[in-house]
């Protein structure tokens, strides 16, 4: 038996598009994730960034279940005494649609070295027009 290890010049990277129109926060993240590390390849290796390249578009249609709309609450620490922030869902749906996208898959990631350069591969577009039709983007659907 033997057990094979892949290599960070061996790593073949690929495109994908993905609609987040109507589609469940967790569940597009958690498919996410799996393309940004590599685990939906056959050579997936732990310590080895592995994964693709993902861009998705209408990142301001995304849904969520329950109450989460109004309840959900996004903090963050300036880094000064007593500014801690908080916006919720609705909110920074407003604002900032592409945030909630990336925070949601930056958790999912592991909190290693590997993360920084995961996240770079992944790029969010509010409506549904992207500037990588020359990467020949495939749709991705799940």
């Amino acid at each position: 038996m033997k057990c094979y290890v892949q290599k960070p010049s061996e790593v073949q990277r690929k495109w994908h598009l993905i609609d987040a129109e109507g589609k469940t926060l967790g569940r597009l993240s958690t498919e996410i994730a799996k393309l940004l590390r590599g685990k939906h390849k056959v050579t997936f290796t732990p310590h080895v960034d592995g994964g693709d390249y993902v861009v998705v578009i209408n990142a301001e249609k995304i849904e969520v279940t329950g109450k989460k709309r109004d309840n959900k609450v996004y903090r963050h620490h300036t880094g000064y005494i007593g500014n801690l922030k908080e916006i919720n869902f609705k909110k920074l749906q407003e604002k900032k649609p592409e945030e909630i996208i990336r925070l949601s898959v930056s958790g999912m990631l592991p909190k290693n070295k590997l993360r920084a350069p995961m996240m770079k591969r992944l790029r969010i577009f509010a409506g549904s027009e992207h500037v990588h039709q020359a990467q020949n983007v495939e749709n991705y659907e799940f």
